[in-house]
């Protein structure tokens, strides 16, 4: 029993740490003040810990009263002291000592098996007698304390809202994974480089990429992509090489021998994506005006073409 006790008693500091880390997960759903000046985190964290509290109370409870009953079952007479005269009578003996219960019996309403004459009903079936052994007052404390437990419970997040219900929770949580998978998804698009960046001509891509281009290269590449300043590039040849890989490249780091900035500052690798697909999805388009080709004609080795790509 005391091997029990102990080992629940080192338990103590992993609940503390347990509802620690509910408290750190709790405070990212909600930190506005709450009843008692407290954040909702906080009460949680506070009902939480009263919980444990109790139900470490009633563990060791129940463990000694375990504990006493064992010891009833191998001495039916634990407070009588050893009889020193062999011819004292038992019952007279009882009658000049008082007997003296532990705590642990007074808590738990035990009666030792000589009273149980004082405690039998007078009615009998089959000669089997019934004991008046009321429920100890121990039961019915943690009885009524589940009771008011739920009607506080019951008030403080359906009544008086100072808490998140249920589906008031759910609707945080879906909020907070659609932010966090944002930001994952946000984090993705500009972990790509010239290495791992992949042709796309879904429309949004596509889309994006030609706001972009038109604000930031349609001065040198003319509006349609067919050259001005800079070479055409809605044909099949290209001065740096051609394929998605490439042209990435080539926007991000520039070519300063021949005037082209490097916009790996200024546009951030989704965008550069972006502008580098719209870029292959003018092949072909012929606009009027456009250049003569200039530089190599690209062809791709061993690369499956998709509907946008070189």
């Amino acid at each position: 029993m005391k091997k029990l006790n102990i080992t629940l008693l080192l338990l103590l500091p992993a609940m503390a740490a347990l509802a620690a880390d509910d408290k750190a997960e709790a405070a990212t759903v909600s930190s506005e003040p709450s009843l008692l000046g407290l954040s909702q985190a906080e009460t949680l964290l506070l009902i939480m810990l009263l919980f444990v509290l109790v139900l470490l109370v009633v563990s060791i409870t129940l463990l000694n009263a375990f504990k006493v009953m064992y010891r009833e079952q191998l001495n039916p007479t634990p407070y009588l002291a050893p009889v020193k005269e062999a011819a004292l009578d038992y019952d007279s003996w009882l009658k000049t000592k008082k007997h003296k219960p532990s705590i642990w019996s007074k808590i738990l309403g035990l009666k030792p098996i000589e009273a149980e004459k004082d405690i039998v009903i007078e009615h009998a079936y089959d000669g089997i007698q019934e004991l008046n052994n009321p429920v100890p007052a121990w039961f019915n404390f943690l009885f009524y304390g589940t009771i008011l437990f739920g009607a506080a419970y019951l008030f403080y997040y359906y009544i008086g809202g100072y808490g998140l219900n249920q589906d008031q929770l759910y609707e945080a949580e879906m909020t907070r994974s659609a932010e966090e998978k944002a930001i994952y998804l946000q984090k993705s698009a500009n972990a790509i480089d010239e290495n791992t960046v992949k042709a796309d001509n879904a429309a949004p891509i596509i889309e994006s990429g030609k706001t972009i281009f038109s604000a930031n290269c349609a001065v040198c590449h003319g509006p349609a992509g067919g050259g001005l300043i800079g070479p055409n590039l809605t044909d099949e040849f290209w001065l740096h090489g051609g394929g998605i890989n490439n042209i990435f490249k080539t926007i991000k780091y520039g070519v300063p021998a021949k005037g082209m900035v490097s916009w790996e500052k200024t546009l951030s690798p989704k965008q550069i994506s972006e502008v580098a697909n719209y870029i292959l999805s003018l092949e072909g388009s012929k606009p009027a005006g456009a250049k003569a080709p200039q530089g190599e004609k690209y062809e791709p080795n061993n690369e499956v073409k998709d509907a946008g790509k070189k």
